[in-house]
């Protein structure tokens, strides 16, 4: 942990002592657990950090990037040895998609590599086969860069904004070191990346996927490339989210610019979803006709509910209810 005594993980290079309590810009000292889960989706045990270098208006997960400034309290710190024997039961135990890494996110968890370093060295002591992957904005020094690029087997890279007065404005920090790891992760790391993204902001970050598509394609056209529709949080909470066309649009714009992998996920809705307006019609008896019940009931349906009328004391499915959580990126 010598690199806290004198912390210049991120581009801040604040120098402070975060073993002793000294705060930087991330405001936080050693590494600290928010959650661990088993995401099928990604084939990974995510492991979320506390902390982050940025100051995110539109940050979706702000009580844990900002941690502690909104007041929510954690688990705390967690061993290595402790984190990855509770991952290996976990993993034993889960029933689904193989999980082939052990996934860091935040925040940002580029602040605490030194405790990543720990964890990966802890799972090849324990033997288990499994690899580090970390989702970053890439605010990282040119050796922290490299450090994170030798020890991962998967990196997902966020480029928030081309332009730096956007990038500014929006996590109130430079875009120059971003856009320098990109290139860095393209030339040296390339079989490592799961894929680059970018929220898009209406009337922000819209205007500036065209162009970051356009520099990633100079490095590599077949690089993936996420767009992410933007959820109204945190500042930005009344901020309008984007529609299912402008997605598509900007789909089409950055494939003009040059990328051969472009997809997105996630819009703010403007209607119900025809699936779910299916979902009300079929169900609309079971609740006496009541349109509002049936609508209603109707999303749960949707995530694979199957008990109508709802009845969750009945339920076959109540250890395992699919209604519990639903993940909107797993689908548009």
């Amino acid at each position: 942990m010598g690199d806290l005594e004198s912390c210049r993980l991120c581009e801040w290079k604040c120098g402070v002592n975060r073993l002793r309590g000294e705060r930087g810009v991330c405001r936080v000292g050693r590494a600290e657990v928010a959650a661990t889960m088993c995401s099928g989706s990604l084939a990974s045990y995510i492991v979320t950090l506390l902390g982050c270098c940025y100051r995110c208006l539109h940050c979706n997960a702000y009580r844990i990037s900002q941690y502690p400034d909104p007041g929510w309290h954690y688990a705390g710190h967690v061993p290595a040895a402790v984190l990855v024997a509770e991952a290996r039961e976990r993993i034993a135990a889960y029933r689904g998609r193989r999980i082939r890494t052990i996934g860091f996110t935040g925040g940002d968890p580029i602040i605490h590599l030194p405790y990543i370093e720990e964890v990966a060295a802890e799972v090849k002591r324990q033997g288990l086969d499994l690899g580090i992957g970390i989702s970053t904005g890439g605010f990282a020094t040119e050796a922290t860069m490299e450090r994170i690029v030798d020890l991962c087997r998967v990196i997902t890279l966020e480029i928030k904004a081309w332009s730096d007065p956007v990038h500014r404005a929006l996590t109130g920090s430079p875009v120059g070191p971003v856009l320098r790891n990109a290139e860095y992760l393209v030339h040296e790391g390339r079989d490592r990346i799961r894929v680059f993204r970018t929220v898009v902001i209406p009337g922000m970050t819209d205007r500036e996927a065209g162009k970051i598509a356009a520099f990633i394609a100079s490095l590599d056209p077949g690089v993936p490339y996420r767009l992410i529709g933007f959820r109204p949080n945190n500042v930005l909470y009344y901020h309008p989210g984007p529609s299912r066309g402008e997605m598509e649009h900007l789909c089409t714009v950055c494939r003009k610019a040059g990328l051969e992998d472009v997809a997105w996920s996630g819009y703010y809705p403007e209607a119900v979803p025809d699936e779910v307006a299916v979902e009300a019609a079929r169900l609309a008896p079971a609740y006496g006709g009541e349109p509002g019940a049936a609508l209603t009931a109707a999303y749960a349906a949707a995530c694979g509910c199957p008990t109508h009328p709802r009845n969750c004391g009945a339920c076959p499915l109540r250890d395992r209810c699919p209604a519990t959580l639903r993940e909107p990126w797993r689908g548009r």
